[in-house]
């Protein structure tokens, strides 16, 4: 009969600690693809010349380019950062304080009031 056996998990040796570069950069990744997502929909909101370039799809004109574009600068920002850091030891708190400055600045750019303070409507 077979007993379950525990498995103790691994430590680091003293002096050695785990790098934490792979999560940092999946943090400001998400940070920097919030405020593109921001950026994007304003000026694709402000500028008919930007909304025309950003129609990739017909029937959802500007919103196609403005998420597809989102998602294209998130992944970028990710693969650059997650190669730059990967055996690197960030501080995160600096990562987590410019990622929260940089979802506030996405949130707000698509919160239409702003939005159209901004425009001047």
């Amino acid at each position: 009969m077979n007993t379950p056996q525990t498995i103790a998990p691994s430590k680091a040796t003293s002096g050695e600690t785990l790098p934490n570069g792979p999560g940092a950069a999946a943090i400001l990744a998400a940070g920097i693809g919030s405020a593109a997502l921001g950026i994007l929909a304003l000026t694709n909101d402000a500028f008919p010349v930007i909304n025309k370039l950003l129609i990739f799809y017909g029937p959802t004109g500007g919103l196609s380019g403005v998420s597809t574009m989102t998602v294209i600068i998130w992944l970028v920002a990710w693969f650059i950062l997650a190669r730059r850091w990967a055996t690197a030891t960030v501080p995160m708190a600096r990562v987590n304080l410019i990622s929260f400055a940089l979802l506030a600045v996405g949130i707000l750019l698509t919160f239409p009031p702003f939005m159209d303070l901004l425009q001047g409507k």
